[in-house]
Order: C-alpha cells, then sequence, then structure tokens
C-alpha cells in the first residue's frame, strides 16, 4: 500500500479577492477551479496550482469574509512548503520585498535552502529550493500570472510540515497507511518521504505540551492525501479502521476526486483522495478556473448563490 503523496492542502482566507490576487498575482499560481463550498455554498472554494490542475500542485481555500485570526497550534499543520527551483530563491526573496510580503532570510533544513514567508492573512509558507529547472517542454505545465517567469514559477507542494505533541503516533500512520519512510531527523523534527517528486515530504515538528490550534483565516484546515482510485482509497481506509482504530467517513463525492476524513492520532484532520476525474471534468483545461462550477445538487439555486457570493 502507498499513497503518491499529497494530493491537496485546504486552509481558510479571509478576503476573497486578496487571497485570489496573492496567489495567482504574487505567487503566479494559476486558479483551476471557481467553485463553493461543498458543505456552505454561501462561500468559495478557490483552487490554485499548476496549469493542469495536477494532484500535489494545489493549495485550496475557504474564503470567510469576516473569519477572525486563526493560531498555529498542536494538532495542526503549521506550514505548507512550495517547491522552486534551487536557483529561484534569490528571485522570490526580492518579488516578496517587492510585494511587501512579511518573509524571513533563506535558512537550512535537512541540507535544503528554505525561505519562510506568510500569505495576506498570516499563514506561515515558505519556498524550497527542491526542484530542477524545468525544460522547455515542461514549462507548460508550470503556471504563471505573468509577472512570474516560468523558469522561477512554484513547481507545486513540496510538502508540509505538522506541529504535534509527539510524532511517534502520526508517524505510524504515514509508514504504515500511506507507504511513507523516514527520511531524516533534525532537533525536534523529523522528515518523512513518499518519494514523489511534488507532494512526496511530511514533516513532523514534535513540541510536548504546547497551545491548541485556533482555526480562522490563515489556519490550515486539513492536508489530504492521494489514492490513485476508488479501490486504493478503500484500502486505506479499511486499514486505518482495522490496524489504527481509526473512525473513517463514508465516501464523499467532490466533483473533481472523491474523499474520505479521518483525524491522526495527533488530531490533524486527514483526507484521502482520488487522483481523479480531476478538475477538467466540467471546464477545458484552458478553460480552468473561469466560470462559477456548481455541483449538481446547487445548480438550481446558481442566482441566488452568485448574488450571496462577494465580487472576485
Amino acid at each position: 500500500m502507498k499513497s503518491a503523496g499529497i494530493h491537496h492542502v485546504t486552509a481558510i482566507a479571509g478576503h476573497a479577492a486578496r487571497n485570489l490576487d496573492f496567489y495567482s498575482r504574487v505567487l503566479g499560481l494559476r486558479l483551476v477551479k471557481k467553485t463553493v463550498n461543498f458543505d456552505d455554498p454561501s462561500a468559495y472554494h478557490l483552487y490554485f496550482g499548476n496549469q493542469a490542475g495536477a494532484p500535489g500542485t494545489i493549495v485550496t481555500f475557504f474564503p470567510i469574509e469576516h473569519a477572525a485570526p486563526g493560531r498555529v497550534g498542536v494538532g495542526e499543520v503549521e506550514e505548507i512548503m512550495l517547491a522552486a527551483p534551487a536557483a529561484s530563491l534569490g528571485y522570490w526573496s526580492h518579488r516578496l520585498v517587492e510585494k511587501g510580503v512579511e518573509h524571513s532570510g533563506i535558512e537550512k533544513r535537512f541540507s535544503q535552502s528554505v525561505l519562510p514567508f506568510r500569505d495576506a492573512d498570516g499563514m506561515r509558507l515558505s519556498f524550497v529550493g527542491a526542484a530542477p529547472p524545468a525544460s522547455p517542454e515542461e514549462n507548460t505545465a508550470v503556471p504563471s500570472s505573468g509577472e512570474v517567469p516560468a523558469e522561477h514559477a512554484i513547481r507545486g507542494v513540496h510538502g508540509v510540515s505538522l506541529l504535534l505533541e509527539a510524532a511517534e503516533p502520526t508517524a505510524a500512520i504515514l509508514t504504515d497507511v500511506f507507504g511513507f519512510a523516514k527520511g531524516g531527523e533534525e532537533g525536534s523534527r523529523q522528515r518523512y518521504t513518499s518519494g514523489a517528486a511534488i507532494g512526496g515530504i511530511v514533516d513532523l515538528h514534535a513540541v510536548g505540551g504546547f497551545l491548541k490550534p485556533r482555526p480562522g483565516r490563515g489556519s490550515v484546515h486539513h492536508l489530504a492525501f492521494r489514492a490513485t482510485d476508488d479501490a486504493a482509497q478503500e484500502a486505506m481506509a479499511q486499514k486505518l479502521a482495522s490496524d489504527h482504530g481509526r473512525a473513517v467517513t463514508e465516501q464523499k463525492d467532490r466533483k473533481y476526486f472523491r474523499s474520505v476524513y479521518f483525524r491522526e492520532p495527533g488530531h490533524v484532520l486527514f483526507e484521502i483522495a482520488t487522483d481523479g476525474p480531476g478538475f477538467a471534468v466540467d471546464e477545458a483545461e484552458a478553460a480552468l478556473g473561469t466560470g462559477l462550477m456548481l455541483p449538481d445538487q446547487f445548480e438550481a439555486l446558481r442566482h441566488r448563490i452568485e448574488a450571496t457570493l462577494p465580487e472576485l
């Protein structure tokens, strides 16, 4: 049993237009889907990724206009790491300064250069110099807002860091269910890898008795891992229940993938999402993110939903 790594990371944002501007213009990611929260259609669900919206490149947001600020705490994703060419960290450092983005200096983690920064809602991210420069052919799959040259563009989600009281219970899920392997240890951090070039890293940052998280804008809602298909997802869900005593939800149809959810032992909300059918199921790839796409159950309410949502 093996996951190909991370499918996507979903977070809570504040102002929707500000969120769109930051991720599409400042970071140069492509808006690959503009839809609504399937559990609450009064709010957007915005998906950003590469040109095709491939699993492993996706960061998504629930923008909630008047959400209070969140607080990172034990049992939560503390940082999303974005993969960029190692030679491009200087470019990104200058761009963050130019755009007034809060950031720190370049540091080293697990022998990789890392540039930490925060988004417009204060969420913790970093660029990791982990991806090689794309070939001309690969550049067609690289997102670009027009401001970010393709040779410097983000390649996808490098990985995430989880803030936990203890690493071992979560590590057991990563290794036994998702097929990750321990790749190293630095101080209170343990690194686990799936072998995937994109989305293949999970760092477990064990800090003991620390503050509990406060959900809000700038905080991560859940972390999704990849399953190639329904059968792989079901096998993982059964193993979670039988071998690890985890309560797993029924499968939920998210239109672009099918999902099950569970709380891992450190209390982070994990999702297992199928690779298909993908974001081109209701829009041509060239037109991804251009229209408001609704699930079938909300299509009859389109006019009311469109009137409720803020302008982008």
